[in-house]
């Protein structure tokens, strides 16, 4: 099945300002791009670009897409490890615009083989509900949104903090008076917090009932998370800190964490996301499915995943339910309140609307 043609889309998503530790989004900087075969098949992929976390702007990613699809066309997009090996040779990290040239392999090979993509990763489905994100604001407008959620059957919040600890522990604490115990509350820091700070927040934190921290600190003191981890009875999910099996394998043997959260913006797609899990299974470590800001059609690549990835136990799949103010995807994932769904669709079952796309700043190669 040779490449002919690789058409790659600026897709830009209008939404809410959305404020974590590290900076505020105004939009989902999206690329997507989309491989045309010689066949009746085409595959389609979806990153999200996160400046602040990841190293990576929409711009960069729009720039290596036209590079990437200049290697690859002429190829046989059904050799998968040697396309994927063709991007890691010709520039290191990158990983966003990576993933989405993953992902539109595995969503055309999956569509050859006349199956689901799950089915041809050997995936069954199970349940999965996702939890639902507060950014960053002031304690009673975090309390409000909180109360709020719980009312529309919040499963479990996402409270991003990573600010100064004693402010934290405000909101969680203003959180928790709005919403009681009975719904599950975690956290993320998005690197905020110094050792000392991480130290302060979590102690003070932990009167209420938080299910797991992701990335107190950054990344640089990973070497201080087993210390991190001794000093307090919050568990600790490593996000930032796990970009490949090679990290999940060092924050393991150093019993680093409790948990790892794989997010294809960070593994390069689903090809490196199934060794992390399969490592980090390996050490009795559960993993959470995340995301950053992708529409439909990414998030149901990752359930796609996360039905062929048994050690996936935490699902954080509400990207595109945190401020997007435009869903341009036909398919993808589907929303019966916080449980998720998606068609047995060849493929990942998705794409996104041609008339949406006609609006969209776009190459082809």
């Amino acid at each position: 099945m040779i490449i002919q043609e690789i058409q790659v889309y600026r897709l830009s998503i209008s939404m809410e300002p959305f404020v974590i530790a590290t900076g505020t989004m105004d939009y989902a900087q999206n690329t997507f791009i989309k491989i045309i075969t010689d066949s009746e098949h085409y595959g389609v992929g979806e990153c999200s670009a996160f400046p602040m976390i990841v190293g990576e702007t929409q711009n960069t990613c729009l720039a290596l897409a036209q590079d990437f699809a200049k290697i690859w066309k002429g190829k046989n997009a059904l050799d998968i490890e040697d396309r994927l090996a063709e991007l890691h040779l010709y520039i290191a990290g990158n990983s966003t615009i990576k993933s989405a040239f993953d992902m539109a392999l595995y969503d055309l090979a999956a569509k050859v083989s006349g199956l689901p993509l799950y089915k041809y990763l050997g995936g069954v489905k199970k349940d999965i509900v996702t939890d639902i994100t507060i950014g960053i604001a002031s304690p009673v407008e975090m309390a409000s949104k909180a109360q709020k959620l719980k009312e529309g059957g919040a499963f479990a919040l996402k409270v991003k903090l990573g600010k100064k600890p004693q402010e934290d522990i405000a909101r969680i604490r203003a959180i928790r008076q709005a919403v009681g115990f009975d719904i599950l509350i975690r956290i993320d820091a998005n690197q905020g917090w110094s050792y000392e700070e991480a130290l302060e927040a979590l102690q003070g934190l932990e009167p209420f009932k938080i299910q797991f921290c992701e990335q107190p600190m950054r990344t640089y003191n990973d070497v201080l998370l087993p210390e991190l981890r001794s000093q307090t009875i919050v568990p600790i999910m490593a996000d930032e800190s796990v970009y490949s099996h090679h990290d999940a394998e060092r924050l393991c043997k150093a019993d680093a964490c409790d948990y790892i959260n794989i997010k294809f913006s960070k593994s390069s797609g689903i090809h490196e996301a199934l060794k992390i899990q399969a490592v980090a299974a390996e050490y009795n470590i559960p993993c959470m499915i995340g995301g950053m800001l992708e529409s439909r059609l990414a998030l149901a690549a990752k359930v796609h995943f996360a039905y062929a990835a048994p050690n996936v136990k935490f699902y954080d799949l509400d990207t595109c339910m945190v401020g997007h103010l435009e869903d341009p995807v036909i398919g993808g994932i589907q929303y019966n309140g916080y449980s998720i769904q998606i068609s047995d669709d060849i493929g990942i079952g998705a794409d996104i609307r041609q008339e949406f796309l006609d609006n969209c700043e776009s190459w082809v190669i």
